[in-house]
């Protein structure tokens, strides 16, 4: 039987399709079986036939619960085979018009599956019944009007219906499952966002920190020989740096760490004067904590990057209620390098409302984060 070959599906996804078949056996299967029931009853005049209409109704409720389980294409065949058998034998020698109960149920499951040729496979169900049903005529000799409606119209009719209904049905598993699909695509790509806001932030910490700590070995080289004092400063600098950088990493770790911009704004005023870079530190307005950390990150990235690729004199940092702005002379005359740590940031401050410009003129480097309603929007 070509069937539609299922895909591989998620947890959620299969959560999902097992709750609604097991729903729909609680609602249809006691009913499906009622009706049999009382059809086998009305109609079987012996045994023998009982016997017979039950297997069309055990066929029925054989592929219910198989498509209930999503597993309907392993018995379809055979459970069509069945069905189709009984009610030729029911319509042709038991007189019953109700033996196309099995073929109806099963049909109407079938179908709808198949991967192609849907609307073919519809029309051979429906016209194989009315067919059968048909040929009473030429078996019994009975007058086609008194075989025309209980045998022809109305079970070709139901069956053609009852198929049309259920492909609407097995669309709606279909959207179910593209819904269950995409709520999966969407927590892998938050666990994406997060891992990359990680590594991200573990770069701010570690990639800031050994910047600094090759400024301090640097300097504490020079002055080896003729400053001890000032190395031994320059020494427990490094060491304390280093502590605290292992510090915030396990703060990042367990979700801990949060940045202060005005700790911050310290930080890179000691580190620019450090290098012998003049300062120029502004503050027209303070932010709330939500936006500061923001800016608090901004500040720290764009601090490395200009010890690290500019060959800057001085820096003028300005903060305001909306934002903060650093720039810097000494950019290199070449088109700016790539800052991947400025272009992480730029989604991270875009996706909490603000704006994250970087622009090169005129041997002048300016970095500008700006949030238009003065805070960020959402979580960090």
């Amino acid at each position: 039987m070509d069937t539609n070959a299922p895909r591989m599906p998620s947890e959620h996804a299969e959560t999902t399709r097992g709750r609604l078949g097991r729903l729909n056996l609680v609602m249809f299967l006691p009913m499906l079986a009622a009706v049999g029931t009382l059809l086998v009853a009305r109609d079987a005049q012996t045994w023998g036939q009982a016997a017979v209409l039950a297997l069309g109704v055990v066929a029925a409720l054989v592929a219910f619960v198989r498509w209930a389980a999503r597993d309907l294409s392993r018995v379809a065949l055979p459970c069509l085979v069945v069905a189709a058998a009984v009610w030729a034998f029911g319509a042709l020698v038991m007189g019953s018009d109700a033996a196309f109960y099995g073929i109806l149920i099963v049909g109407s499951l079938v179908v709808p599956q198949l991967r192609r040729h849907r609307a073919w496979a519809a029309v051979a169900v429906t016209v194989y019944v009315a067919a059968v049903g048909a040929a009473r005529v030429l078996v019994t000799g009975e007058p086609v009007s008194d075989v025309l409606i209980p045998y022809v119209i109305i079970p070709a009719g139901v069956t053609a219906a009852l198929i049309g209904l259920m492909f609407p049905n097995q669309r709606f598993y279909g959207i179910v499952r593209e819904l269950e699909e995409a709520r999966d695509r969407e927590a892998e790509l938050a666990v994406v966002r997060e891992r990359m806001r990680f590594a991200s932030d573990l770069h701010d910490i570690q990639g800031h920190t050994l910047h600094v700590v090759k400024l301090k070995i640097a300097l504490a080289q020079k002055l080896v020989h003729s400053d001890a004092q000032r190395v031994e400063q320059e020494l427990r600098e490094v060491h304390a740096l280093v502590s605290d950088t292992i510090t915030q990493t396990k703060e990042l770790a367990y979700a801990q760490r949060r940045l202060n911009l005005s700790a911050e704004l310290e930080n890179a005023k000691n580190l620019f004067e450090a290098a012998g870079i003049r300062v120029r530190v502004d503050r027209q307005g303070e932010v709330d904590a939500r936006t500061g950390e923001l800016l608090g990150q901004v500040l720290r990235e764009t601090t490395t990057n200009i010890l690290r690729h500019a060959q800057a004199g001085q820096v003028r940092i300005t903060l305001s209620e909306s934002g903060i702005t650093v720039v810097n002379d000494g950019a290199r005359e070449a088109p700016p390098p790539e800052l991947r740590g400025l272009a992480t940031l730029k989604e991270r401050v875009v996706s909490n409302g603000g704006e994250l410009t970087v622009e090169q003129e005129d041997g002048r480097f300016r970095t500008a984060a700006a949030f238009p309603h003065g805070r960020a929007s959402g979580a960090l």
